[in-house]
């Protein structure tokens, strides 16, 4: 389908689309860190039939993790295999007034066109990004020179992922007050992010919909008389983008923030406990052989559809493919085929392809891995597709990896759909390697 997309491009079309969409990431403000948040002059194209068959693979995976949540909330054992520190162990006690531990949430795969192997590699539990910035992106495509020939030959239909956050902002407070009027939002995290225009986005959205919204430091608000206190006036629902773990170690336990949380004077979204999920260990809670008897048929099928290999970093003895191995002489040996995350990072920090590096860095990078919290994974298919960009004066179509990462509403619904493009072996904004670009499903007209 893209093929046809870039026989459209001729050096005018190509040339008013890169005018048109350089026009409107100015005028929407779509920079990350001040550069442009998109690079190039295609969107990504799904068929319905392959979202939708996305959408049905999805569902029984997110029971699965429903399921460990649920068993680790009460059985304190089974909980150690998340890995989670002393002090995140002490804020699941703060009940966050809803049921769901992530009410947005964004699974980020691997997703090979043609074969349709699927690879999670992280589900962002915490503090899902991307959502607003993919539906102002995807406006600022609709009307690109190259997007209106295409339609003329093709039915193109948005994605729009949005609208899923709102109504988990909303269900999550109406559950926690149970009042059924609208919040007044406040969206916090560090005034020096990146994502800041992302908050503005969301902002505006919340506005439109008759929601006070504001947009504050987590250091300059106050708890008093029970209430939160955000640029003078109380706060109903927290939208929280700053990250637990930097929360903590910046305004510490006994911050405005949690405390406030933890009265139960605020309504935060995702509430703390959606830690545990978020810790990439939940992966290999899923994906270990010792825990496999807890799932249904279909959920077994799901985690070996979606779940690559993944085990906790550890002197033990697991399987490798139906074979009893050790553990550490299997990470040992087959550097060319693992992947070494940290429990608890964000951005690709601390990330070791093991193809990428040699003998030496591998194993102290293993060594690191033993000494504090990490997964190791096995390596998964990255795809790569054409994409065309203005370089120079000119067209220039080039490929560019991409990921196929959905967002969650309730952990329960797929709603919308984030797609990075990179040309570098990481796929992450944040990292600085990649770009966002917008998904539409197309079809090609009757």
């Amino acid at each position: 389908m893209h093929h046809a997309y870039h026989d459209l491009l001729t050096p005018d079309v190509a040339a008013s689309s890169h005018a048109h969409l350089e026009a409107a990431l100015r005028r929407k403000g779509l920079v990350f860190g001040g550069r442009a948040l998109c690079t190039v002059l295609r969107p990504r194209f799904m068929a319905v039939e392959e979202y939708v068959k996305l959408q049905r693979r999805l569902m029984p995976l997110l029971g699965a993790f429903a399921l460990i949540h649920e068993r680790a909330m009460t059985d304190p054992v089974f909980r150690m295999q998340f890995g989670l520190a002393d002090w995140e162990e002490s804020l699941l006690a703060a009940d966050p007034g809803y049921p769901t531990p992530s009410p947005t949430s964004r699974l980020d795969f691997f997703l090979a066109p043609g074969s349709g192997a699927l690879g999670l590699t992280e589900y962002n539990a915490e503090t899902p990004a991307g959502a607003a910035y993919n539906d102002a992106l995807t406006e600022a495509f609709q009307d690109l020179p190259a997007m209106r020939e295409f339609r003329k030959t093709h039915e193109v239909f948005p994605i729009p992922s949005r609208h899923g956050v709102t109504s988990a902002v909303l269900d999550a407070w109406h559950q926690f007050s149970s009042r059924r009027t609208l919040p007044r939002v406040a969206i916090l995290d560090w005034h020096d992010v990146p994502t800041i225009t992302e908050f503005e986005l969301f902002q505006a959205h919340f506005r439109s919909l008759g929601m006070s919204c504001v947009i504050d430091d987590p250091r300059n608000v106050a708890y008093r008389d029970g209430e939160l206190i955000v640029q003078g006036a109380p706060a109903d629902v927290i939208y929280k983008r700053v990250l637990i773990s930097e929360l903590v170690e910046r305004c510490g336990l006994d911050g405005d923030v949690v405390r406030a949380v933890r009265d139960r004077a605020v309504c935060l979204v995702n509430g703390f406990r959606c830690k545990v999920l978020h810790k990439k260990a939940s992966l290999a809670v899923l994906s270990d052989e010792v825990n496999a008897g807890m799932f249904t048929t279909a959920e077994r099928l799901a985690i070996a559809d979606c779940v690559p290999w993944t085990r906790v970093v550890a002197e033990r003895t697991t399987t490798w493919r139906g074979a009893a191995v050790d553990l550490m002489r299997l990470i040992l040996d087959l550097r060319q085929w693992l992947v070494l995350k940290p429990n608890d990072e964000y951005g690709g920090k601390g990330i070791t392809l093991g193809w990428t590096v040699d003998d030496a860095t591998w194993e102290a990078a293993v060594r690191a891995a033993l000494a504090t919290p990490h997964i190791v994974q096995e390596r998964v298919e990255v795809p790569s597709e054409p994409y065309p960009g203005w370089v120079d004066g000119r067209l220039e179509i080039a490929d560019r990896q991409f990921d196929t990462a959905p967002f969650v509403t309730n952990g329960k619904c797929m709603e919308g759909l984030l797609t990075r493009l990179s040309t570098a072996v990481l796929l992450n904004v944040t990292a600085g390697g990649g770009s966002q670009v917008p998904t539409f499903l197309a079809a090609a007209r009757a």
